[in-house]
């Protein structure tokens, strides 16, 4: 009977690889519809957003463009898609979009359960609290008893509960799906503060009709490394969208930038210079994709740097206005700089 049953999964294993072997890679899905599926989180200042006539913009539109034109050579080859939080995982998960860009942060658990990839951090931010100024609150550790408005069904749930137990306070949690309906409730005094990353902090801030009445609280209650994450089981998709974050990266460190680098593709100052253009070696091959790869990138969204000032820091001169979040001092420096920011090295 033993034998049988061994026997009957090899037969159904076998039955099972013509499948396996003939389901196209997330590369070549990409190559026939001709255009990526990334899916963003909700519009929010510095991350994504649409302009006037009709552009998306922002710090994880640029990783969903700089995708698009290292594999088609065309960053505008982008299709977004919202999708609601408690369904972003499952979106990705069953193949509707090719990567996820949303301010997610990496955890054991999304790494191993969830059937997902993490990439790369492209963004260290961390969970805080905001407060209005006329409360007077001027620490977190002053809200003791405090109701506070947060998103369910994310990391910052856990963190908040985690802070409050080490540090012996109790804090009520009023959760909302809605962005909207969190902030008007907050605005109208519904909960007492508000949290999520800083970064979203300071977005919703800047949304607020007097932003200057409200204030940020000093502590940084959480580690949120933010990064794309992709469908596991495409080793081949995993490292290209890893690499496009690491190209972004080593642009800025070898001094390449949207507005230098076709002057320094007719006249490389230095080896690694063409190498990363494609003047030279072979770094394309096992990505599957052309000597040009990163070249577009660059041409076309740019390289870390540029992609943070544009819409981290002060924004793009005659431009909507960034999020002014200073990157010289924080986590989001160059490891020149002594920040957590460096690429492997691209040989």
């Amino acid at each position: 009977m033993k034998f049988l049953y061994a026997k009957a999964l090899g037969i159904a294993a076998l039955a099972l690889m013509p499948l396996a072997a003939n389901a196209a890679s997330t590369l070549e899905q990409v190559k026939q519809r001709g255009s990526v599926n990334c899916q963003v989180g909700r519009p929010e200042a510095g991350t994504f957003m649409l302009s006037n006539d009709g552009v998306w913009y922002g710090r994880d539109v640029a990783v969903c463009r700089a995708v698009a034109a290292a594999v088609l050579g065309d960053a505008s080859k982008v299709q977004f898609q919202i999708v609601a939080g408690g369904a972003r995982f499952t979106s990705l998960a069953n193949g509707e979009s090719d990567l996820m860009v949303r301010a997610a942060t990496n955890t054991l658990k999304r790494e191993t359960q969830l059937g997902l990839d993490f990439t790369t951090v492209n963004f260290y931010d961390g969970q805080g609290f905001m407060v209005p100024k006329s409360s007077g609150i001027k620490s977190a550790l002053e809200l003791d008893g405090a109701t506070v408005c947060m998103d369910p069904g994310t990391t910052g749930v856990a963190n908040v509960a985690d802070y409050a137990s080490r540090n012996k306070i109790t804090i009520k949690p009023l959760m909302f799906q809605d962005r909207q309906v969190r902030l008007a409730t907050y605005l109208k005094g519904g909960c007492d503060a508000i949290t999520t990353d800083r970064s979203g902090l300071a977005s919703d801030r800047a949304s607020f009709p007097v932003p200057e009445d409200h204030e940020i609280l000093p502590e940084t209650i959480s580690k949120e490394p933010l990064g794309a994450f992709v469908r596991q089981g495409d080793s081949q998709w995993r490292n290209i969208v890893t690499w496009v974050v690491h190209a972004m990266v080593t642009a800025e460190e070898i001094g390449l930038t949207s507005k230098n680098i076709d002057e320094m593709k007719a006249h490389p100052q230095s080896t690694d210079q063409s190498r990363f253009m494609g003047l030279e070696g072979d770094l394309n091959v096992g990505l599957g994709l052309s000597p040009e790869w990163a070249y577009n990138i660059i041409k076309h969204v740019g390289n870390y740097g540029e992609v943070y000032e544009l819409y981290m820091g002060k924004g793009p001169e005659g431009g909507p206005k960034g999020m002014d979040i200073p990157r010289a001092g924080s986590l989001n420096a160059s490891y020149r700089d002594g920040g957590l920011i460096f690429a492997p090295p691209f040989n």
